[in-house]
């Protein structure tokens, strides 16, 4: 399957600055992001995807959206592939908000509020990578799937740290990493 890391956010614009949280709820993607989504959805156009997964959070549909059109897809919502509780962009907004603004992505059996209330221990994220592993495993189309995911998400998930609107490959029937560093590279 591949993993792509959403385009470039508000929050990651200021972040990326100031190493301040500057208190943006789901953030949008900024002008660059769209353009990185766009580039994804070029790049990834050839490789015999199927099926497309995302997270609830704005800047992933966003990220999403132009891979699906591109290739007459809908988009699969989970919050299992979300981003690590840590900042204020970590907060999300409700499903019915979310379904308004992207009236052809099926929110089906996500809860209103899908996202913790307090900050996610690492132990979770890494309880919740190896449980979407074994679930992508056992699937059929799991090498046909593009999952559109976050920072947090692909860190636990392969141990690397990806750049916004960056993707890689990887096998779910593989091992999950030895160590992961939470820090950015």
């Amino acid at each position: 399957m591949i993993l792509l890391r959403h385009g470039q956010s508000e929050f990651n614009l200021h972040y990326t600055r100031t190493r301040v949280d500057p208190g943006i709820v789901d953030p949008r993607l900024t002008e660059p992001g769209h353009a990185q989504a766009a580039e994804a959805a070029e790049a990834l156009a050839g490789h015999d995807i199927r099926r497309i997964i995302a997270s609830p959070y704005t800047r992933a549909l966003q990220t999403a959206a132009p891979l699906a059109e591109r290739l007459g897809l809908a988009v699969s919502v989970t919050p299992q592939v979300r981003e690590r509780y840590a900042f204020t962009c970590d907060v999300g907004r409700p499903v019915s908000l979310v379904a308004a603004e992207f009236p052809h992505v099926a929110f089906e059996g996500i809860e209103e509020v899908w996202w913790p209330g307090t900050e996610e221990p690492e132990h979770a994220i890494l309880a919740r990578a190896s449980d979407f592993r074994s679930e992508m495993a056992a699937r059929e189309d799991w090498a046909h799937t593009v999952v559109v995911s976050h920072w947090g998400f692909i860190l636990a998930f392969t141990g690397k740290s990806l750049g916004n609107g960056d993707w890689l490959r990887a096998d779910p029937r593989e091992a999950a990493p030895a160590e992961v560093v939470w820090k950015h590279h």
